[in-house]
């Protein structure tokens, strides 16, 4: 059976009401970097979740790679679908604990804007080209993308996003790049690197609902492409228990394997979601923080308990070898990297092949490489193949 998570009415009734007490409040936001007034009808996190739904780099998103190549098949997930699901879950969690939705969702749907396509492995092909120039990782990238890139408002460069829902952008940072980001912004998103604080509880939800979602969707895209297997996945604890306990009560669905998979799934996913409820609750009353300033200066408290920590690792471990290092997937991994790689070296010997906003930049040669990765990075898959055959005259994948 699926956990109990209801508690007696007292206890239920003061552990959220010390969470509620935790949650970001936009009316004490820490602001924008260009002031504005506020909206008449939405507060500051509906305002970021907003913008971001109506960004160029949002729209991007669903052309670019989750695992599956875009034309690989039309029911893989996408970076877009995956940014909804996070956000879906995330919202769930959130609710359950009293924490600021909207914040949640903003951050969901900000936190792969700064991808590249193809994936993890376009991302690492454009941190290859740019190992001497600082190197390319997509999370300062999706900041990058808020704060600059995008150009839709004619007092400032970016979304001018909120502060709260920035420091979720920037989910992981090298101390080296938190040192530059904190130059230029001092006090600002990157502090916390440097100083060894949390982010908000917002923040740190939505880096375990992007964990949840990826390892639910990936077994879905996975045995959908044949790439795994029921057999393969049910030596991995955390599944073969939710498939298990669906045959128990529906034996029927042995004949009707995608069903099975469905309802397995869907089990394994709300299990992991009261797990995070019930362990955050107890985080925050074993650790006695009553402000949202305490919680920042506490260990992580939005977690997963110790077992199901160990079986979601050990499920992400399986699909780490049996996936995304599929023989299949590696094939279009390396051809997908090449194209990368070409496209750097075309638009670095001819920077007029860019358009007119990227190759006339008053700067241009002085952070060239950097303005190619950001173009690179802003491509969706079929654009990046379509410039690659045009500059190359080859067709890769």
């Amino acid at each position: 059976m699926q956990q109990d998570v209801s508690t007696g009415p007292g206890e239920a009734s003061s552990v959220f009401d010390s969470l509620s007490a935790l949650a970001s409040d936009p009316a004490q936001s820490r602001g924008r970097r260009f002031a504005e007034p506020p909206a008449p009808t939405r507060n500051a996190f509906q305002r970021d979740r907003d913008r971001i739904v109506h960004s160029t780099a949002f729209r991007r998103l669903v052309y670019k790679t989750q695992v599956f190549l875009n034309h690989e098949g039309d029911l893989f997930r996408t970076r877009l679908t995956h940014s909804l699901e996070v956000a879906q879950l995330g919202r769930s969690i959130a609710r359950a604990l009293g924490l600021n939705e909207d914040l949640v969702e903003a951050i969901a749907l900000a936190h792969d804007l700064g991808h590249t396509p193809f994936g993890h492995a376009g991302q690492d092909a454009l941190n290859e080209c740019m190992a001497e120039h600082g190197g390319f990782e997509h999370n300062l990238q999706s900041l990058r993308v808020v704060d600059r890139l995008e150009e839709r408002y004619p007092a400032f460069d970016g979304l001018n996003l909120s502060f709260e829902t920035r420091e979720g952008v920037l989910k992981h940072c090298s101390r080296i790049n938190a040192e530059h980001l904190e130059v230029s912004e001092p006090g600002g998103v990157a502090r916390r690197f440097l100083d060894r604080t949390q982010p908000s509880l917002e923040a740190q939800l939505c880096n375990l609902a992007d964990a949840i979602a990826y390892n639910a969707h990936d077994i879905d895209d996975g045995v959908r492409s044949g790439l795994i297997t029921l057999q393969q996945l049910l030596e991995v604890e955390l599944f073969a228990h939710y498939h298990q306990q669906t045959l128990g009560e529906h034996p029927d669905l042995v004949h009707k394997p995608r069903r099975l998979l469905y309802e397995t799934i869907r089990r394994m996913l709300s299990d992991q979601v009261y797990d995070v409820i019930q362990t955050t609750r107890s985080n925050v009353a074993q650790a006695g923080v009553k402000t949202l300033a305490e919680a920042r200066q506490a260990g992580p408290l939005v977690a997963f308990s110790a077992d199901m920590k160990t079986r979601s690792d050990a499920l992400k471990k399986f699909l780490f070898a049996s996936l995304y290092r599929h023989p299949q997937v590696m094939q279009t991994t390396l051809q997908a990297q090449q194209a990368v790689r070409e496209l750097f070296a075309a638009y670095l010997r001819d920077p007029a092949g860019m358009p007119a906003d990227f190759a006339t930049g008053a700067d241009l040669q002085r952070h060239l490489h950097r303005t190619v990765a950001d173009y690179i990075a802003g491509m969706t898959d079929r654009f990046a193949l379509r410039e690659h055959e045009r500059l190359t005259g080859r067709r890769l994948l």
